[in-house]
Formats: C-alpha cells, structure tokens, sequence
C-alpha cells in the first residue's frame, strides 16, 4: 500500500528554505527520487508562514520507505536539518487511492 508523509520543516531566517535549496543544489533530491519505490518527493512553501516548508514524500510501500531510512544519505539529510537547526512535524497517510465518494470534489 501507497505512504504518503507530510513533514513540516520549521526555522527562521529562511532557514527552511535554505535547507530545501541545500538538499537540491546537493543532489539528494535527485538520489531520493530515484531511489526504488519512490513516488514523490516535492517542497512547497507555506503562504501562511514563509518560514515553513512542506514535504510532500510518497513511497509504494512500508518496505520501500525502509530502505531508505537505512541510507547513508539519511546522515546526509539529519546533518541539514541540524545544521539549519529545523524543527520539523510529520503527519502519515496509508491510502491507495481517493475513495469514490470523494470523487465529486475533485475537478480534473
């Protein structure tokens, strides 16, 4: 089944987005979306606090997701977060797809 994580990355001083740019400028973006079983891996800017960036991270299944966390360049990412000194909220969605019945709200 799909996971899908949501996580926060809260600091000041664009320290966010400065962690988001570090973490494409360096190529470990690239490297996690090519990673297997990698669906998605996309940052988002909050309207509502420019000092937050959103993760938007999906993985084909709990295994795949694993896996990654045993990469070495999870030391990578830990030491941005450090450095950037982040402070970070997850939330966690198991979901296939979108019911049916929510269907009718979704324009396409």
């Amino acid at each position: 089944m799909p996971i899908t994580i949501s996580l926060r990355h809260t600091g000041i001083n664009d320290n966010a987005l400065k962690f988001a740019e570090e973490m494409i400028s360096s190529g470990t973006v690239d490297a996690i979306r090519s990673g297997e079983g990698n669906l998605r891996y996309e940052y988002y800017q909050s309207l509502d606090d420019p000092q937050t960036i959103l993760l938007i991270d999906s993985w084909a299944s709990q295994e795949a997701l694993d896996a990654h966390h045993f990469l070495p360049m999870m030391t990578t990412i830990t030491g941005f977060r450090e450095k950037y000194d982040l402070r970070m909220s997850v939330e966690r969605y198991d979901s296939a797809k979108t019911p049916e019945s929510e269907n009718q709200y979704i324009r396409k």
